[in-house]
């Protein structure tokens, strides 16, 4: 394994900027100039974009930015001792210690294994104060190399006991044979991290620090890249409260069943450990606090219902049932759309088919005079119809599960069939599965015996919540949600001219304001459910959508491709990642530049979407395929009018951005 870190990775006591981006950009040069990283931008810009999600300073004049890259050749360490220390976020003031993690994308056990040691050691204040004193680079590489464990530790004075307690856990006064102490407060915990490297074992290591501070026995299990402990369930039984310092959702949650706990993100378990404890522990000692009720909707209610407004829950559990039902509609719009292409190939004047009758009588061992073509293509058809049926029902269940986890699924599901059943269509769908989530969720609240409450998830709730939400839609919404859903369609249809020019210029402007936020997903969630209608209104609608959606990475890309000298070098490496994710329909591709300059990128993103869905809607351009970008053009009705209206778009984007960025005076500088 070769070395970690270098004398020529080490800068102390220099001036290295003023911003954590400056400190950030001169330790990758040095990560690139040793030959560890092949290219410096890309490693820079996804140091950079780790940063600008969660910050890295941490309380003790600590920063510990990282990163994977596919650039990095092997895991380096680079550390700087900046003078003027350099804010990196943290609570307490700027960073005086700085080290940067450049890890490889695809990181090996091992090497994960020692990088994450080194954020744990700088936990301990006995390092973080050796590496103060270090007068040369040399000095702090041997600092390291000792904490990693790489070098032999020089012999060290025997640290004093820990105050209150010896090795065996029990009190100094119990060890010298007095009156022995009430039992010890036992916690557990769980980090993690989005990384895995850094974060999720630094907070483990936080809470333990605090843990045997406080006098409580601890134990943790990190979730990160290089592994840990797994807490038995021995030790989950014992356990008087849990701490989740947590960035991602906890694997084997259901493992903590009725235990007290408290959640909160994974840097609290860095800069607050004790008082994470202790509010565990207060939920531990309220009768009425936080616990976690396996296999119920507790985990959805404690974990996401419980955290907010419940304009912000429904939201949530919205946007939760549309990314679960997308993969049902684009593959069944997908198959069914090439099924439609077989057939209008095999007989062009077919008109209306019947892909049951084509299949009658027909297999592929003996087609009786069927074109194999047309037999594809009613297979075909038939195929990606299931897949589109399912889409309300598969909407309402995941609504529900937003909103109540695994027990919501089933009653979600039978509503959301119901809804479909008396013609609500996806407004049926989507009350069908708030119903059902709400009523799962309202059930888990309740204090039941152990016998009963283990049966709750499995049949009672289901049972109750399906009748609840099912009854609602069949006896009573399903009328008025039908004559809604019927209205909306033949609205659709009779759409023509300067209507339907408005209403691409509006679907436009919602796909270009936000980038993958509330208005964008509003927009795609208009145009996904009417595929279930299955009229050329509701395709018509959707290819609008797509376009439009295409038109800001790719306007983005093409102003760094026309003016390049208006850009910074990350920019320009953003806009060329730009062109494929605007090509595949993935509106986010634009969210690097709406974030450093938003009041250009906005109304530029905003113009050019609307213009290429008033054009796409004025030609009559139709996508069975609710996604896929340009990819899917084969499948589009008048893919000519797809291409111009997309290239309109993108060319009228990214006109006004270059102007609205030429009458700035100067260019947004992404390194500083």
């Amino acid at each position: 394994m070769s070395a970690l870190i270098t004398a020529d990775l080490i800068s102390l006591d220099e001036n290295l900027g003023s911003s954590r981006f400056d400190v950030i950009r001169r330790l990758a040069e040095a990560v690139a100039e040793t030959g560890r990283a092949t290219d410096l931008e890309a490693l820079y810009t996804a140091a950079r974009a780790r940063e600008e999600k969660t910050d890295t300073g941490i309380p003790g004049g600590i920063a510990i930015p990282h990163c994977r890259s596919e650039a990095v050749t092997e895991p380096t360490l680079a550390m700087a001792r900046p003078n003027p220390a350099v804010d990196f976020g943290a609570k307490d003031g700027p960073a005086d210690l700085v080290f940067f993690i450049a890890a490889p994308a695809d990181g090996d056990e091992a090497h994960l294994k020692i990088l994450s040691q080194m954020a744990r050691s700088l936990m301990k204040k006995s390092f973080t104060a050796a590496l103060r004193e270090a007068k040369t680079a040399d000095e702090v590489v041997v600092l390291v190399e000792e904490a990693l464990g790489l070098r032999e530790k020089a012999a060290e004075a025997p640290a004093p006991a820990e105050a209150g307690a010896t090795a065996s856990g029990t009190s100094a006064a119990a060890a010298a044979g007095t009156t022995e102490p009430a039992r010890r407060k036992k916690i557990v915990a769980v980090t993690n991290c989005p990384t895995g490297i850094a974060h999720t074992y630094m907070a483990a290591d936080g809470l333990k620090y605090a843990a045997e501070e406080l006098g409580y026995d601890f134990k943790v299990e990190p979730q990160g890249s290089s592994g840990g402990e797994k807490l038995t369930q021995a030790e989950i039984d014992e356990a008087d409260a849990v701490v989740f310092a947590v960035a991602l959702p906890v694997r084997g949650r259901e493992r903590f069943a009725g235990k007290p706990y408290i959640e909160a993100p994974v840097k609290r378990g860095i800069d607050e450990p004790k008082v994470l404890i202790e509010e565990a522990l207060a939920e531990a000692e309220n009768p009425a606090g936080k616990r976690i009720t396996a296999g119920s909707a507790a985990d959805a209610a404690e974990a996401t219902a419980d955290s907010g407004p419940w304009g912000t829950r429904i939201y949530k559990a919205l946007m939760t049932g549309v990314s679960y039902m997308i993969p049902f509609v684009a593959a069944g719009g997908i198959i069914l759309a090439i099924g439609f292409m077989l057939e209008a190939i095999t007989m062009p004047n077919l008109g209306e088919v019947d892909p049951e009758a084509i299949l009658e009588g027909a297999s592929l061992t003996n087609l009786n005079g069927t074109p194999l073509s047309l037999y594809l293509g009613a297979a075909l058809h038939t195929i990606g119809g299931f897949g589109l049926s399912a889409m309300v029902p598969i909407l309402a269940a995941y609504i529900a599960y937003g909103l109540a986890q695994r027990p919501g699924i089933a009653p979600g599901f039978i509503a959301g069939s119901v809804a479909v059943l008396v013609g609500g269509g996806f407004l049926g769908g989507i009350v069908a599965g708030l119903l059902a989530g709400l009523c799962a969720y309202w059930l888990s609240l309740l204090k039941l015996p152990r016998w009963l409450a283990s049966m709750m998830p499995v049949v009672i709730t289901p049972l109750i919540a399906t009748l609840f939400a099912g009854g609602l839609i069949f006896f009573l919404l399903g009328t008025p949600l039908a004559w809604i859903t019927t209205s909306l369609t033949e609205w659709l249809n009779s759409m023509t001219g300067a209507s339907a020019v408005i209403l691409g210029i509006i679907l436009g402007a919602m796909m270009g304001f936000d980038l993958g936020g509330p208005v964008n997903k509003a927009a795609y969630l208009f145009a996904t459910a009417g595929l279930s209608a299955g009229t050329l209104a509701s395709q018509q609608v959707m290819a609008a959508v797509i376009i439009s959606g295409m038109v800001p990475p790719l306007a983005m890309a093409l102003a760094t491709a026309v003016r390049p000298k208006l850009f910074s070098t990350p920019e320009r490496e953003n806009g060329k990642a730009a062109w494929l994710l605007g090509a595949s329909f993935i509106s986010e591709g634009a969210i690097p530049f709406a974030t450093a300059d938003p009041l250009r990128v906005i109304p530029s993103s905003m113009i050019g979407a609307a213009i290429a869905g008033a054009i796409s809607m004025g030609a009559g351009v139709a996508s069975p395929a609710p996604h896929g970008g340009v990819w899917i053009i084969a499948l589009v009705e008048n893919p000519i009018m797809f291409l111009i209206a997309a290239i309109a778009g993108t060319v009228a984007g990214a006109l006004v951005y270059i102007v609205l960025k030429s009458l700035a005076g100067q260019k947004t500088d992404v390194a500083a």
